[in-house]
């Protein structure tokens, strides 16, 4: 099990990106959380098997056709932080 934090930038807000990365996750069997940030990026924070975290990141480099991803940055977060088992949309 990982848990990685995804920072994806471009047209990614308005364009029902937040309910593609749900889908995506909860088809992946992902916890953790999607949720907009203020400067028009969203963040994505999902917890799993290194397998299932790798296929996320492809995908959010794809988006929802309305979308427009111009990078998507991945980082590893603290295991001290409390991810949620089911995929929510903040």
């Amino acid at each position: 099990m990982g848990t990685r934090r995804f920072l994806v930038y471009g047209r990614v807000q308005g364009v029902g990106f937040r309910w593609f990365v749900w889908r995506e996750a909860e088809r992946l069997g992902l916890g953790g959380f999607v949720r907009n940030l203020r400067d028009g990026s969203v963040e994505v924070i999902a917890a799993g098997p290194p397998q299932a975290l790798e296929a996320l990141e492809h995908i959010l480099g794809l988006g929802p056709a309305q979308s427009r991803v111009e990078r998507v940055e991945s980082s590893e977060v603290p295991h001290e932080l409390m991810i949620p088992n089911d995929f929510d949309i903040r």
